[in-house]
């Protein structure tokens, strides 16, 4: 006789029921013991008898027990072990508790830290430190959906305006997806399914300033800047060298040849992953000269100002430059750059492919082939020094329009 919702509420354990075995049909039994009732199945499988358990009373009531029993037939049915199957799924939720979203996360940044220069990998663990860990980091990453990054990640960093972070993150968390696909951890990259979900992002360029007299407006505020010795250093060779701002603020001695009037940056701090070479104009090397005796000591030519063993902080550049009057629509510190690029090509002639060099962008020879490092070097030096004099000119207001433009 099958069992009833009452007689398993009514018996009760103890001394006198223990070892007593109820069946309910179709090999499932109520075991009551002195600690509890617990509900057991017995069942043959490659002609082994084996017992199942499938749950104690009350937290399993007699329905559900019965329909544990009907699975568990039905994986009988198909020749998989009820037993085996259980424990592979308790392994498989284990694993997947195991296998957080920062547990994934923190795997992938190890694994791909060597294809980002060290400024933006900080930047990249930064992000998901901030605004991703916080929300779905404790969740298995097999279990988020779309709605779980969308409403708990990127709509937030959304929600305060900051639409560029937003798209960011969103690919971020999509790269890390993508990794957890191929580690067999997550089944695909949910992120894809967001392609239309956030407010498009606007195409923005850094501010410069490129016309030569309010350059030379600019760079007289420079040398009248009265700022910390070290933060008036950098900002004084920044358009010198017009290299990133990230680039120039993690400079280190060990990279300069002062005498040789090199500095060769690391592939590992270039956004390409590829060392550059930056020929030091006159000036430059003076002014790297002078700085010497205030952080030679330690690692890097411009150190944090609260503590010497980091280097300086990636808004130091840009604060100095709203110090001097300039709003992050008129100029900044990555505006350096587009203010060579532009003034060289355009008023001093220079080549196109000399500047490309020097901004660090891919060029190609005739054959399709990157030139290395040290492609016309010679012209590159030549280049340097006649856009160090160039803003010199500028500065004390002489009359540049008579210097004479190179060859094409």
């Amino acid at each position: 006789m099958a069992l009833t919702d009452t007689f398993v509420k009514n018996i009760k354990p103890g001394p006198g029921a223990a070892g007593q075995k109820h069946a309910d049909g179709l090999g499932l039994y109520l075991n009551v013991k002195e600690a509890g009732k617990y509900w057991r199945m017995n069942y043959r499988f490659a002609g082994k008898q084996k017992t199942l358990a499938l749950g104690v009373y009350p937290a399993v009531s007699l329905l559900k027990a019965r329909q544990r029993r009907d699975k568990a037939r039905e994986l009988l049915a198909d020749g998989i072990d009820p037993s085996t199957a259980k424990q592979e799924d308790k392994q498989a939720k284990a694993d997947a508790a195991a296998n957080t979203f920062e547990a994934v996360a923190r795997d992938w940044l190890i694994k791909t830290k060597a294809k980002r220069a060290a400024i933006t990998h900080l930047k990249v663990a930064t992000w998901l430190e901030k605004d991703a860990f916080p929300f779905i980091g404790n969740m298995p990453i097999s279990t988020i959906g779309p709605r779980d990054v969308l409403d708990k990640v990127v709509g937030k960093v959304e929600a305060r305006g900051a639409i560029d972070t937003a798209h960011r993150l969103k690919q971020l968390c999509g790269q890390v997806f993508r990794y957890a696909v191929v580690t067999g951890l997550a089944e695909r990259d949910v992120t894809t399914d967001l392609r239309e979900a956030l407010v498009t992002k606007t195409q923005k360029h850094h501010a410069a300033i490129t016309e030569p007299k309010q350059v030379g407006d600019l760079m007289r505020s420079i040398f009248a800047y009265t700022g910390h010795p070290t933060t008036l250093a950098a900002l004084k060779l920044t358009p010198l060298v017009f290299v990133r701002p990230g680039e120039l603020r993690t400079m280190e001695w060990a990279e300069l040849d002062l005498d040789a009037a090199e500095w060769r940056i690391p592939g590992s701090k270039m956004k390409m992953k590829t060392e550059h070479l930056v020929p030091l104009c006159t000036q430059a090397v003076a002014l790297l000269r002078s700085v010497q005796p205030l952080t030679g000591h330690g690692r890097y030519v411009f150190p944090s100002l609260r503590t010497g063993e980091r280097p300086m902080s990636e808004n130091t550049i840009n604060g100095a430059v709203r110090a001097m009057g300039y709003s992050k629509e008129v100029h900044t510190a990555h505006g350096f750059r587009a203010t060579a690029r532009t003034i060289l090509d355009e008023v001093l002639g220079e080549r196109v492919d000399l500047i490309e060099h020097q901004l660090a962008h891919t060029v190609k020879d005739a054959n399709g082939r990157a030139y290395n490092r040290t492609a016309h070097l010679p012209a590159r030096r030549v280049m340097m020094q006649t856009w160090a004099d160039y803003l010199d000119k500028l500065r004390i207001g002489a009359d540049v329009i008579q210097l004479r433009p190179a060859a094409k």
